[in-house]
């Protein structure tokens, strides 16, 4: 049986609208489907290598293909970097080199309170409500690499209007990687809206077929 592991974004859950569509049609059409929660039981001490463990968990010994959703497409791409068990990727704007522009974005002040108090107060949608989140996640995530070099088949879907993680991240992406196709669909970060045609892609996808 095929099988294919989903990770969600940071601060969801594998109760978000995305998880529970994907695993659903991908089960309904043969597919073994794995939605592990990689907050891993505490939002505030998430760290990169906690999630990469969880997600190591979730593939086990045989081969799987990962689905991705914003940080857990970055996730996705940086143990398919690590691990030739992986078949095939599909990430949903994926959040590549999300510490450089979290210090960007955030400003020099708000990076040097969070390091020196250890936390940030973030919205957690998983629970509806803001909770803290350690620097341990900045500190841990300086040992990985922006944009991980993946070498297996890669199907990428980017909304032109993501304000969250812009779809240039994507395009700078796929013109150094041959073996990734980027599609842009007229969306924002959560991708809902273009729903059908990104299920459409990703399954042919993920079945085999060709991309266009």
């Amino acid at each position: 049986m095929n099988r294919v592991v989903y990770l969600h974004g940071f601060a969801s859950s594998p109760k978000s609208k995305k998880a529970t569509a994907f695993r659903q049609r991908l089960e309904a059409i043969g597919f073994e489907v794995a939605t592990p929660d990689l907050n891993g039981g505490s939002f505030r001490d998430l760290t990169i290598s906690g999630m990469m463990k969880i997600v190591s968990e979730a593939v086990g010994d045989g081969p799987a293909s990962l689905v991705g959703s914003s940080m857990g497409g970055y996730l996705a791409a940086l143990y398919a970097a690590r691990h030739s068990e992986v078949e095939r990727l599909v990430l949903l704007a994926p959040a590549f080199g999300f510490l450089r522009r979290w210090q960007r974005e955030l400003g020099e002040e708000a990076v040097r309170r969070w390091r020196e108090t250890g936390e940030r107060m973030v919205m957690n949608y998983a629970t509806g409500r803001e909770e803290p989140v350690g620097w341990r996640l900045m500190e841990d995530a300086m040992n990985y690499e922006d944009e991980p070099a993946v070498l297996q088949p890669t199907l990428i879907f980017h909304g032109v209007k993501d304000d969250v993680v812009p779809v240039e991240v994507s395009r700078a992406y796929v013109r150094t990687r041959t073996s990734a196709i980027l599609c842009e669909v007229d969306s924002d970060h959560e991708l809902m809206s273009a729903f059908d045609e990104i299920w459409s892609g990703a399954r042919d996808f993920l079945c085999g077929e060709e991309i266009c």
